[in-house]
């Protein structure tokens, strides 16, 4: 696999903490010192006799028809649901051969309508494209097996879980290739990687330091990339269209004091297939970038942080339907609005957090 040049090279904490106390700090507790944040109320939800028939909705998103889609992660399906949110169809079902999808592990929509989907077939990385029909257009293999990295239960966001389709190009998190990001072709041709690993104190254990520099690849539809780091010390990257590293940013507010103190310094590992892997849980669990340009990054814990631009943050966000909402995905529409994955919520965002 070779990939154009781009600003590459080569990025431990020390008590083995057991998976099940690390996730029971991630989704149950946060500081009492943690400070009102701004609490978005739902503007818009799929009716019940929609969203109650899907299982596992990992991907809430839209087209620029105004026709949604969501991937039901359990279900291996991709659906389409019309503008006026009443009727619902399978776009792309559950199966191994081409067209189909299994073990899905991300789904992304790109600015034409047409959408991509990274499954694990036989533990093959396949990444497929559709047009907003659900026709296939092209696919193509990454080289090697599957490797899980970063797993939340049985939900693996790192590899092909990472994705994000820009409309010409996919972006992959790839620290194996020795970058932060992998960047493909719709037909699989590798164009060029983007981002040094950081230093972890982990490189003599090459699986750990990995899942330490693995993490979410952004495009920020005012120009340039972001890199958001999953796991390890929260903190993201800015990049110019040409890969260059503009600025680096941690991360930091009192939500995230009690899950930090809990990371582990060693971790117990696991056997998945064939593979003995490392158990590392992540701090993030998904982020996306709004239209002007602004990273919102949603932690382990119900919250929620934004960010400028200049990579300054402006505040702590918390999403609310029938009850708080912990995003595994975010989608933000041409009309600016921010569509949150579970529940299917639909959000205004405040002129405070937005450069209107």
């Amino acid at each position: 696999m070779q990939f154009a040049k781009a600003d590459v090279t080569p990025a431990r904490r020390p008590a083995i903490v057991w998976l099940g106390a690390v996730l029971a700090v991630c989704t149950a507790a946060w500081p009492a010192g943690a400070r009102d944040p701004v609490v978005l109320r739902a503007v818009r939800t799929l009716p019940p006799h929609v969203a109650g028939g899907f299982r596992e909705p990992a991907a809430f998103q839209r087209g620029p028809d105004g026709a949604y889609f969501v991937f039901d992660r359990k279900a291996h399906t991709v659906y389409g649901i019309d503008a006026a949110r009443t009727a619902v169809r399978p776009l792309v079902e559950i199966g191994p051969e081409q067209g189909r999808i299994l073990q899905a592990r991300a789904f992304s929509a790109g600015p034409d309508g047409r959408f991509v989907v990274a499954d694990t077939p036989g533990r093959q990385e396949r990444v497929q494209l559709f047009d907003s029909e659900g026709e296939l257009i092209s696919r193509f293999v990454l080289p090697g097996r599957s490797t899980p990295r970063i797993v939340v239960g049985d939900r693996v966001v790192s590899g092909v879980g990472s994705l994000q389709f820009t409309g010409r190009r996919v972006l992959v998190s790839m620290p194996e290739a020795g970058a932060l990001i992998a960047e493909f072709g719709l037909r699989g041709a590798p164009l060029r990687l983007i981002g040094q690993l950081r230093r972890t104190g982990h490189e003599d254990d090459r699986d750990v330091h990995l899942a330490l520099n693995s993490g979410i690849p952004l495009v920020d539809p005012t120009g340039g990339y972001y890199f958001v780091f999953v796991s390890g010390r929260p903190e993201f990257h800015k990049f110019t269209e040409d890969g260059q590293l503009v600025f680096t940013r941690a991360i930091q507010g009192p939500e995230l004091d009690g899950l930090l103190g809990a990371q582990p310094t060693t971790w117990p590992r696991r056997t998945i297939g064939d593979a003995h892997v490392p158990l590392v849980a992540p701090v993030i669990r998904t982020a996306a970038v709004a239209g002007d340009g602004h990273l919102w990054v949603s932690l382990s814990v119900p919250f929620t942080y934004v960010y400028d631009a200049a990579g300054e943050k402006l505040g702590t966000v918390q999403f609310r339907g029938a009850r708080i909402v912990s995003p595994v995905s975010l989608f933000f529409d041409a009309a600016g609005r921010v569509l949150v994955a579970p529940g299917l919520h639909e959000f205004d965002v405040p002129d405070a957090l937005s450069a209107r």
